[in-house]
């Protein structure tokens, strides 16, 4: 899994019929607990996340089996919301 920040939305009106229904975020990837990458990603929110949330992802066919239809274009999904991260310096 990701660890990532929601930085902004995506919407598409023109898209393909089996995205109709998905909310898109855009999502900066962590490079540790208090840096972000320059890298951003493009996900479906399955959890109902918003801006500044940091947020689990998941991608590949673990996207698709997470929004419960394989036969979505999808490759990465939002499944979950962190409410905090304990990470030891050792």
């Amino acid at each position: 899994m990701i660890i990532g920040k929601v930085v902004g939305n995506v919407w598409a009106t023109r898209k393909d019929e089996k995205l109709c229904g998905q909310k898109f975020l855009v999502v900066k990837r962590m490079e540790s607990k208090s840096k972000e990458k320059d890298e951003l990603l493009v996900a479906a929110d399955n959890v109902g996340a918003g801006h500044g949330d940091y947020v689990l992802i998941t991608t590949g066919s673990a996207a698709r089996v997470s929004i419960e239809n394989e036969n979505v274009p999808v490759d990465a999904a939002i499944v979950g919301i962190i409410d905090s991260i304990d990470v030891s310096d050792d």
